[in-house]
């Protein structure tokens, strides 16, 4: 059974997303498909932040339990300091059960005890604060999903689909997991590799502290772009940039510029024939393995693999 953990003001889309995944992904595996539960500390009708109510049973030990996802939202934080909601999913987690988060859900597993030590991940957004909240974690702010071992966190909202998908190819194939993705109208699965600083760029451009020198990077691929060219291009230290950097966006700069490469690179791959060679060395990668090393980093595939898709797309 798949447990959907809500409470007051959470996401709905964060319920609804993976809700929906394993539905679909249960009409193509037949028999062998999990029953899915809404569940909450008080059952009953629970309201989401956008008003949308759902339908909840209690938090009652479910030993049939093989799958707990915990939603976030507006109201994760109230839900992080119930004992009750806490204590259900360490309870879950002893039993063996796969225990994921989507969103700011990683505040409940992280309020739990489950991610200390761990590998994790959550809403870009939220990156500062859960830093400095939970310094126990081994934060990968910019990944989309992470798994370590048997718990699984995401990144903001629609994550929750591709995490939920990934859990479908695990449990019934990766054949069942492509057809649902279909059948969703998804061009294509992500994997938990690749990156959500994409977004972030976006968002952070042209209005960020940082937005500026973003902007110009992407302009400069080709150049060096070493942590030293950009702290005096922001006139600043090397180790004051790096250190502002790092708390504003979540990552560090030599992260960044890797993503800004790898994104312009990616555009090129799959929008003409370009020789892969060139590729690399118009985007600063110089080294065509270099850049397939940053390709399989962010999206889970080589440039080639994603070349051959787009033409088959």
């Amino acid at each position: 059974m798949i447990g959907i953990l809500v409470f007051p003001d959470f996401q709905v889309l964060d319920a609804a997303g993976p809700i929906s995944v394993f539905e679909i992904a249960g009409r193509f595996a037949g028999q062998a498909a999990p029953a899915i539960r809404v569940v909450a500390e008080n059952a009953g009708l629970v309201r989401s932040s956008s008003g949308v109510e759902m339908l909840a049973r209690g938090l009652r030990p479910a030993s049939a339990l093989t799958t707990l996802i915990v939603v976030g939202g507006e109201g994760v934080r109230t839900a992080a300091r119930s004992a009750t909601t806490i204590a259900f999913v360490r309870a879950a987690e002893r039993r063996g059960v796969r225990v994921a988060s989507v969103c700011s859900g990683a505040y409940i597993l992280a309020e739990a005890g489950l991610l200390d030590g761990r590998r994790a991940t959550t809403h870009w957004g939220r990156t500062r604060h859960f830093l400095s909240a939970y310094p126990k974690v081994k934060l990968e702010a910019d990944q989309i999903f992470v798994r370590d071992g048997n718990i699984w966190t995401s990144a903001g909202i629609t994550a929750g689909i591709d995490l939920a998908l990934a859990m479908v190819a695990e449990d019934f194939g990766d054949e069942i997991a492509q057809k649902t993705a279909r059948q969703l109208v998804l061009y294509h699965r992500r994997s938990g590799g690749q990156s959500q600083f994409s977004s972030l760029l976006e968002l952070k451009t042209p209005n960020g502290r940082f937005g500026g020198l973003l902007s110009w990077a992407r302009e400069h691929l080709d150049e060096k772009l070493s942590v030293d060219q950009l702290a005096e291009r922001a006139g600043m230290s090397a180790r004051h940039f790096a250190r502002a950097f790092t708390a504003e966006t979540g990552t560090t700069p030599s992260k960044a510029i890797e993503r800004l490469r790898v994104e312009v690179a990616r555009a090129r791959v799959q929008a003409s024939g370009e020789a892969i060679e060139r590729v690399a060395e118009a985007t600063g990668f110089r080294d065509p393995e270099r850049m397939r090393r940053a390709f399989i980093r962010a999206f889970g595939q080589p440039p080639q693999a994603l070349r051959r898709a787009a033409r088959a797309g």
